[in-house]
């Protein structure tokens, strides 16, 4: 016979928590004050109650004895039991004494200081005043230069008026390492991220993904998140009318994309650029802050180290591009700003570096266009569409939808200037005729014997890679195939050849495969032969509207030098305050960073730094983080790999991220059904239109605010 509880008198309360029943008295559950229980017992809230008349809740029991065993003893024993889902369950039930506990328990291994491996933070600069009137424009083939008073136009000269210079000077005092000293006033930051800062200058991305319902420590609120309205409308408006009649929103403070070089870092947001430089004993200082650029910025490169006597009085060249322009800035070692001109190729730029002191823009269409210091011209050629790229010393080789390598030697580019040919010539034919879709160049060491002995794998649009080599004594003659692998199935994206390792990534989930590299006096052999090392996976989530930018700035490597041990950095979600640092060749874990201030990351790179001149010093790795909030953190990458070897990781676990933490992080996202390999976050297909644009957190906020309206009104 089913017993039956009176549950509306007497001081004995009878739950159900998810089908497991428990008893206890209403002193119990209502010593704390405006607390879930008391708001139950009190009738202010509606309540369900079973067959037996036991008050029905829908939580989970396990975590529901521990929370009871506290208001019984006001005690509480977490060994058997994760923090932050008890915590998340005492916030559900208004524990405050209980949550307030457990938080202090979760931060007792975060700081704003950061861990072992934090090495510091340069803040958020100003935002610089637009400029009156637009910008500039030039048509394909146009320099404009703020030394000659003519410009180049489809290889003829016109005489146009000078354009002024911007020269700059930056006065930059040091009182410390990481120290930025500029006349700007730099905009505070602390660990959770106020308010006023988050809807008065920034929101962050629209990651068209949904919170699921819960609680958080902001209260349900997760204003790390906070979605800015004015871009949703602003893409609906682009989808209904044409994508390039309303301008792409993008926030001001957001850092966009990281690039480094040598001792200089070039740190690029949606409308400026703005560059750092390491000196000795000072840490790094601030040198530059390009103006107001209308358009988005989409690409950045920098160069720190201009050969002496190409005629240019820069030490330092830092370029961006927006669409099919290019601009380019100098700067001198006092930190004067020239700007050099603003360049046109005709078509988007993709990819934007410098070879040495030539500044090169390449187009997947098969368009290249090269800046040269010493001649201050610029060039475009056209070649055939470009799948993939890569640099070795003065050299350019490029893959090619036609299946063919070639390669342009910049350092005879300045002798090729009459009859303007940038001289490409063919290396290599695929067998298979196939798409190159990935190269990686590798020199091995000069020696008065051989010379040089060059390497060159490359993968395919049908998986395949493959590795060829030119001896020293063939130079003329085409590579010869060395080695052919099939184990992909998907198109490779990514291949790295170095000096221990090969390794290759292709599109499905970033598929990784790697083979340690059988080496004879530098020199590839066969004896014994590439051996297999290792097969995961980097899982990195894209959003559906990424920016154009996105990519570059996230880009996950693999990163390093090719004699040194080389590391991937997955960012799993594109909203996050974590990335997890693994070993290129077998996919081990180094380390995961998590942001000082938890702020979302939105770019990242790995540079090392040149050693100081006081003896003894040596290079150091780091990675550069960039936030939503516009400031910039670094991470000792140097010490993280010495502990790893050492078995010292400061991140016990191996591998990418464990399934509990993958589940953590998506557990504000939803996966869309794409017809990529690779998913994209996206809304609850059950949940489509306007209102999935906004997040259930920010949908609960905008309803608070209703409600507080409409009580001050009554």
């Amino acid at each position: 016979m089913t017993n039956f509880y009176p549950n509306d008198s007497g001081d004995i309360i009878h739950l159900n928590v998810g089908g497991t029943r428990f008893s206890t008295s209403r002193h119990t559950l209502s010593w704390i004050p405006d607390s879930f229980f008391t708001a139950l017992l009190s009738g202010r809230i509606s309540s369900l109650k079973d067959e037996t008349g036991a008050f029905f809740i829908d939580r989970d029991p396990k975590l529901f004895a521990t929370i009871l065993n506290y208001l019984r003893t006001r005690d509480i024993d977490i060994s058997n039991c994760d923090i932050c889902p008890l915590r998340h369950e005492a916030e559900y039930y208004g524990i405050t004494p209980l949550v307030k506990r457990l938080i202090l328990c979760e931060d007792l291994d975060q700081s704003s200081c950061g861990d072992v491996l934090f090495y510091g933070c340069l803040p958020a600069p100003s935002v610089p005043i637009p400029e009156q009137g637009s910008q500039p424009s030039t048509s394909s083939g146009v320099q404009s230069k703020t030394n000659e008073n003519t410009v180049n136009i489809n290889r003829g000269t016109v005489p146009v008026p000078s354009i002024r210079p911007e020269n700059v000077t930056s006065n930059v005092n040091s009182s410390g390492p990481f120290n930025v000293v500029t006349t700007h006033t730099h905009r505070a930051h602390s660990r959770n991220s106020s308010w006023d800062m988050r809807v008065g200058s920034r929101s962050s991305t629209d990651l068209r993904s949904l919170s699921r319902p819960g609680h958080s420590r902001t209260a349900s609120l997760d204003l790390c998140h906070a979605h800015d309205v004015n871009r949703v409308v602003n893409n609906d408006l682009a989808l209904i009318f044409h994508q390039n009649q309303v301008s792409y929103w993008a926030d001001p403070l957001r850092v966009q994309i990281i690039k480094a070089h040598h001792h200089c870092i070039a740190v690029a947001y949606a409308h400026f650029v703005v560059c750092y430089r390491l000196k000795d004993s000072h840490g790094w200082q601030h040198v530059f802050t390009s103006p107001h650029i209308e358009s988005c910025i989409e690409r950045v490169a920098v160069n720190a180290k201009i050969s002496q006597g190409t005629g240019c009085e820069a030490s330092k060249m830092v370029a961006i591009s927006y669409s099919s322009h290019v601009r380019l800035w100098g700067i001198t070692e006092h930190g004067a700003k020239t700007n050099i001109g603003i360049f046109n190729l005709g078509v988007r730029v993709e990819y934007l570096f410098f070879i040495g002191s030539q500044l090169v823009a390449l187009s997947p269409t098969g368009k290249i266009g090269v800046w040269h210091a010493m001649t201050q011209h610029w060039q475009i050629q056209d070649v055939v569409p470009i799948s993939s790229f890569d640099t070795a010393g003065s050299f350019l080789l490029l893959g090619c939808n036609d299946g063919c390598i070639y390669y342009i030697d910049m350092q005879k580019f300045p002798l090729r200037m009459k009859d303007n040919d940038l001289l490409v010539t063919k290396l290599y034919r695929d067998p298979s005729h196939e798409l190159i879709t990935a190269i990686s160049v590798y020199l091995t060491p000069k020696t008065s014997l051989c010379g040089n002995w060059i390497e060159i794998a490359y993968g395919t649009s049908s998986g395949t890679v493959r590795v060829i080599v030119q001896h020293p004594e063939t130079v003329g003659h085409s590579p010869q195939l060395f080695q052919t692998f099939t184990v992909h199935q998907s198109a490779v994206t990514k291949v790295t050849l170095s000096e221990k390792f090969l390794v290759s990534v292709c599109c499905e989930y970033n598929h990784v495969r790697t083979w340690s590299v059988t080496r004879f006096r530098g020199m590839i052999s066969t004896q014994p032969g590439s051996t297999p090392v290792a097969s995961f996976k980097i899982l990195a989530l894209e959003e559906i509207d990424p920016y154009i930018s996105y990519t570059v700035g996230n880009d996950f490597g693999p990163f390093g030098e090719q004699d040194d041990e080389q590391v991937f950095v997955q960012k799993v979600v594109p909203e996050t305050s974590e990335l997890f640092v693994r070993l290129a060749s077998n996919g081990k874990r180094v380390c995961v960073i998590r942001a000082v201030d938890s702020t979302t990351i939105t770019s990242f790179c790995v540079h090392e730094c040149e050693g100081s001149s006081r003896m003894g010093s040596r290079p150091r790795r780091f990675i550069l983080t960039g936030h939503s909030n516009g400031t910039l953190q670094m991470w000792d990458l140097t010490t993280a790999l010495d502990l790893s070897k050492k078995g010292e990781s400061v991140n016990q676990k191996s591998g990418g991220p464990t399934p509990k933490e993958l589940l953590r992080l998506l557990d504000q996202c939803d996966l869309c059904n794409s017809h990529c390999s690779t998913p994209c976050i996206s809304p609850s297909p059950s949940l489509l239109g306007h209102a999935s644009r906004i997040k259930a957190s920010n949908v609960a906020f905008l309803n608070q605010q209703q409600h507080q309206q409409e009580n001050q009104n009554n």
